[in-house]
């Protein structure tokens, strides 16, 4: 396949396992997982495309299970799903990347999950400022996981070493760049 294509299927697979799994007739069990032929069925695409666009996703946003039989997004569900992950403890310092308009807000409020079950965190500056170029110039934000961690605040890391907490209350913010 062509990197549109592989794309094309990857933003479909992002909407039906993360988002909209009912528009396919899929129902997601715990853990987020899916029956992979069903999966199949429904994208009406064969089981080498799919294996070629997991594997190819830059991101890692999918993942099957140690069977091969069932697959799942990594993390930024916006339907009810509980991953399963465990509590582990972050680096120190966590980044998280967006634009200037939104920077009013995240100081006032925080970060907080919007329509996600989870804020999501970068453990480079790099994949931050990717993560914020996809809605214009990026910004980067610093968070000081350390201080949160000592302070109660539980965090998870996906498949993907996304980071995933509840919320990141302004103190811990600071502006990088």
């Amino acid at each position: 396949m062509n990197e549109k294509e592989i794309i094309r299927i990857s933003k479909r697979l992002s909407r039906h396992l993360r988002h909209d799994p009912a528009a396919l007739g899929l129902t997601l069990a715990p853990g987020g997982w899916t029956p992979v032929d069903a999966l199949l069925r429904a994208l009406a695409i064969t089981r080498p495309e799919l294996d070629e666009v997991v594997e190819k996703n830059n991101k890692r946003r999918f993942a099957f299970d140690e069977t091969g039989t069932r697959i799942r997004a990594s993390q930024g569900h916006s339907v009810a799903v509980d991953l399963g992950l465990p509590d582990a403890t972050p680096p120190d310092v966590l980044y998280h990347g967006t634009v200037a308009k939104y920077l009013d807000a995240i100081f006032r409020e925080g970060l907080r999950p919007m329509n996600r079950h989870a804020v999501h965190l970068s453990a480079t500056m790099e994949t931050a400022r990717i993560v914020g170029a996809r809605r214009g110039k990026p910004v980067i934000l610093r968070v000081d996981a350390a201080a949160m961690a000592a302070e109660g605040h539980a965090f998870q890391v996906s498949a993907n070493k996304v980071w995933l907490t509840s919320a990141v209350p302004p103190e811990y913010l600071t502006f990088t760049s």
